[in-house]
């Protein structure tokens, strides 16, 4: 298995600069995420690992050898593309063996490797029908094992499940989940997806505009979010980010007219005068009128079966997202009064946003 390094990675069109000093080291056998809003560059960073985009600026080092100017045949990556990339003329086992073939290898080889990875993948059946005759995610199934095959030192898969429905999309995370649990190979995997990244990934890198604002294992994010990019991109709903002021003399916070006591924090006294204030959906609890830190008119109830999302209207531009229980007696239109753990609390800079401390 592979470790893959990349030192001070640049990416220029010209004089746009789209990538800039990238420096990530993936141990080998490990399970990387590349998560981020469309634009991000993630894509491109996973494209110049496979030799599929010239590297403007930096070392790559594959297996502890300078790769940047290898041509991708010589990498021995194997790439898992978004649109399935088949071959509609042929079977799945001709779509499978054909790179294979192309590199010179022996027959009872080629068939060996097939039967293997058909038999990983779960599709046997299918080996002699083509393309057009396969579900979604049969086709990925399919993709998957023409990488397989190849036995490559490390895997990218560019969001390969976007193509596919809600339902296929959950199955085929798990299949994904289930391979790297088997074969422990070096994965590198792009989403724009956050729960296919706290999902299926070991660490998480967090890209925005071409640059990374935190790399970490999932609940690290979750719990720790450097910046405030990465605690409004990391959870499902966002987390719940308002606007404050530090009144620097009492250790407290005023929010929307009322005031918030610090618990166990850092002294004001070191924070800048205007903040954010984060707190998690479920970090938010119904309280008595006097002890509330926000109150508002319920305009939205997400009933999810395991678990109820309310979001209340709260006197500024986005709404409040609070968990309540599975069962809970929420109605639209209902006012609600409610207050944060203060030991769960996240403040950011109002103006660089990046983190000032976490409560925990």
């Amino acid at each position: 298995m592979a470790g893959i390094a990349l030192k001070k990675i640049q990416k220029s069109y010209g004089a746009l600069e789209v990538i800039h000093n990238i420096d990530i080291e993936i141990e080998s056998g490990e399970f990387l995420v590349l998560v981020g809003p469309s634009g991000c560059g993630k894509s491109t960073l996973l494209r110049m690992i496979a030799g599929l985009e010239e590297i403007s600026g930096g070392e790559l080092d594959i297996e502890g050898r300078v790769a940047n100017l290898l041509p991708p045949a010589e990498r021995n990556i194997a790439m898992v593309f978004q649109d399935y990339a088949l071959y509609p003329h042929m079977s799945v086992r001709e779509n499978m063996s054909f790179g294979l073939k192309m590199r010179g290898g022996k027959d009872s080889d080629i068939e060996s490797r097939v039967g293997h990875a058909a038999d990983i993948l779960k599709i046997q059946d299918y080996l002699d029908r083509r393309p057009a005759q396969l579900s979604g995610g049969q086709r990925q199934r399919v993709a998957m094992g023409r990488a397989i095959v190849r036995e490559p030192v490390a895997f990218l898969f560019d969001e390969p499940l976007s193509n596919l429905d809600a339902a296929l999309r959950v199955e085929m995370r798990l299949e994904i989940a289930k391979l790297h649990n088997r074969m422990k190979a070096t994965t590198v995997y792009v989403t724009h997806d956050q729960v296919e990244a706290m999902t299926l990934a070991d660490r998480i890198v967090v890209m925005n505009g071409g640059v990374i604002e935190q790399i970490g294992k999932p609940l690290e994010l979750y719990h720790r979010p450097a910046s405030l990019f990465v605690a409004r991109f990391i959870g499902s709903p966002t987390m719940n980010t308002v606007p404050a002021s530090v009144l620097k003399e009492s250790d407290t916070l005023k929010v929307l007219g009322r005031t918030v006591k610090l618990e166990g924090s850092a002294p004001t006294s070191a924070m800048p005068k205007e903040v954010v204030l984060g707190i998690r959906p479920e970090d938010l609890l119904q309280c008595p009128a006097e002890e509330a830190w926000f109150s508002g008119e319920l305009m939205v109830a997400e009933r999810l079966g395991s678990q109820t999302y309310g979001y209340i209207e709260v006197g500024h531009s986005k709404m409040l997202s609070v968990e309540f229980s599975r069962d809970a007696d929420v109605n639209v239109g209902d006012i609600f009064y409610v207050r944060g753990n203060p030991f769960k609390i996240h403040l950011f800079d109002a103006l660089s946003g990046k983190r000032l401390f976490v409560q925990s």
